[in-house]
């Protein structure tokens, strides 16, 4: 028996708290991921689809296209005076927007949210169409949307994901947040 006197000293383990993993090498598969198809779709079209050819999917609606878009979004700019010129800041602006969307994933992207799902689909389609201008001097469009008498223009996955994501962030903009009260 000890003596009441005697002092016994516990070792306390401390409480180890559950880190939630870091989730940023996921995220910048979802990128990378983004890449990946939007050159694989860009090169079954390209292989498919030469000389600008077009084949209907469904009649009067959609048509899958092989179009060179040298300009910006919707072929804004394509018609130019100076197509180099408008070539090298469209190049500048991904590339900075690449850099910018980058930093910002390294600070939400250590969990899965719809933000940083958002800016993946964004940095990946950005990356996709950049790809392009850089080894072609043009981006590849290829899905052709009629409806009714509206014709949109021209677009790819690239082009999709981009436009997904940024729909993703005027959601989660735009959501009720849960208050602090």
């Amino acid at each position: 028996m000890s003596s009441p006197n005697k002092t016994t000293y516990e070792t306390a383990t401390p409480a180890i708290e559950s880190k939630p993993r870091d989730q940023r090498g996921l995220v910048l598969a979802i990128a990378a991921a983004v890449v990946i198809l939007d050159r694989i779709t860009k090169r079954i079209v390209a292989q498919q689809l030469p000389d600008g050819q077009a084949h209907t999917v469904i009649p009067g609606i959609f048509r899958i296209t092989d179009v060179h878009n040298t300009g910006a979004a919707f072929s804004m700019f394509a018609e130019s005076a100076s197509p180099t010129t408008v070539r090298n800041i469209l190049i500048a602006f991904s590339v900075i927007a690449a850099i910018v969307l980058i930093g910002m994933l390294w600070r939400v992207g250590r969990t899965i949210t719809l933000s940083s799902v958002a800016l993946a689909l964004i940095l990946g389609g950005a990356i996709g169409n950049l790809y392009d201008r850089l080894h072609f001097s043009y981006v590849v469009d290829f899905l052709e949307v009629h409806i009714g008498n509206y014709h949109w223009p021209d677009f790819n996955l690239a082009d999709s994901c981009i436009v997904i994501g940024a729909c993703l962030l005027l959601i989660e903009i735009f959501s009720p947040q849960p208050s602090d009260s």
